[in-house]
């Protein structure tokens, strides 16, 4: 059956199972480091500060990545990220004893650099298998594997929790790492070699988008995931695992379900944003969408006052309008993007998804720490606003 498919669908469906392997990895150990540091009795705030490395060499390998990709080609920056995430679940197999927080730092900024290779090679891969002319193709494309990615990350939420109770947390680093590697081989064997690669030298100001639209995307983006981050993160783990007194895995069950259908919802986004109708998103959508999104923080912050139920629903409220935003957003960049030096543009729009991402997670330890969790969800708020009124002068034109 394989064997039948065109090349550019097989080397698709590489990358996505590439993607796929990776990102099970990484939710995994997300959550194992969440759950296992604050067992030994870091708090929210040094919690946070393990991931700092890791979301801050993702803003720099984004940036640097996608210039890399036009130098190596994009096989090969995905490889070097698998190989990465090798070595840093190796490094976090030692004993306590040599799990300080410098190491576990280092380690982490080793996984963020990784995963953000991973990420910027298999999105942009994505432009050079589809036709100028495609764009429902593309967006169909980019909303199955970004959304089946988050569904994966959610699974390996879970099987953070789950492998942090059944095997302890040196165990799960060595049995992801051997099973990472032999993702790593397959990949090396089945990749075509020099995707996305071009010829001629790409100076040092090509790495920042020099297009109108990219610019106020990212800036979109950068407020989008800091307003998930800032309580999604750190503070709400922690706050589950405090107030309800929940463990670990119930936790865990809990933001992999979260994310499963978050990922489930993102694959699907396109029949929420006018695929039925015929239309494809533009900078309104982006915008409106936002605008629906504001609200949804605070719907989590009032329900905190009533039952546990209620709290998991506004949960899953925000999550599923949040998935469409992140995907639709995700279809935007591809689009945008030129199709020479693909990985150029999207590493730039990555960068400042990373930066987001750090904002949020320094601001999820701080802010909770000092003011709680419901002050994490009013900042939420506010920063959807911002990722909002740098939507309103995206291209509103649609795309044909």
């Amino acid at each position: 059956m394989f064997k039948n498919l065109s090349d550019e669908l097989k080397q698709y469906l590489v990358i996505t199972g590439n993607y796929w392997a990776f990102t099970l990895t990484d939710g995994a150990l997300r959550m194992l480091v969440v759950l296992y540091f604050h067992q030994l009795g870091y708090d929210a705030l040094q919690v946070a500060f393990l991931f700092l490395f890791y979301e801050f060499f993702g803003v720099v390998t984004n940036l640097f990545g996608g210039w890399l990709g036009t130098r190596l080609g994009l096989n090969r920056t995905m490889n070097i990220g698998l190989l990465m995430q090798v070595v840093a679940l190796a490094m976090l197999a030692l004993p306590n004893g040599y799990l300080t927080i410098a190491w576990v730092m280092l380690a982490q900024a080793l996984s963020g650099i990784a995963k953000d290779l991973n990420k910027m090679s298999a999105k942009s891969a994505i432009k050079l298998f589809v036709k100028d002319d495609q764009q429902g193709q593309l967006y169909k494309w980019v909303a199955i594997l970004t959304g089946s990615k988050n569904t994966l990350k959610g699974i390996g939420f879970f099987l953070g929790g789950l492998l942090l109770t059944l095997i302890g947390f040196q165990s799960a680093m060595i049995l992801m790492a051997s099973v990472l590697m032999l993702v790593f081989i397959a990949s090396l064997l089945l990749l075509k070699a020099d995707l996305g690669k071009i010829e001629r030298k790409v100076k040092f100001k090509e790495l920042f988008s020099k297009s109108e639209a990219i610019n106020r995307l990212s800036l979109a983006r950068m407020f989008l995931f800091a307003s998930r981050d800032v309580w999604f993160v750190v503070a709400l783990p922690v706050y589950l695992s405090e107030t309800y007194g929940w463990n670990s895995w119930t936790v865990g069950g809990l933001i992999a379900l979260w994310v499963i259908v978050y990922g489930g919802i993102q694959s699907i986004a396109p029949y929420f944003t006018g695929k039925r109708s015929g239309k494809l998103p533009d900078g309104r959508s982006a915008t409106l969408w936002a605008f629906a999104l504001i609200f949804t923080p605070l719907l989590v912050m009032f329900s905190l006052s009533f039952a546990n139920w209620l709290v998991v629903l506004c949960l899953f409220i925000f999550g599923a309008l949040f998935a469409i935003n992140s995907s639709l957003h995700s279809y935007l960049i591809v689009s945008y993007a030129q199709r020479e030096g693909v990985s150029l543009d999207i590493g730039f729009y990555y960068m400042a998804n990373a930066m987001g991402r750090l904002i949020g997670t320094l601001l999820s330890g701080w802010v909770f720490v000092n003011y709680g969790l419901s002050a994490c969800l009013i900042v939420s708020s506010s920063l959807i606003v911002l990722a909002m009124l740098f939507s309103l002068k995206l291209p509103q034109e649609q795309f044909k």
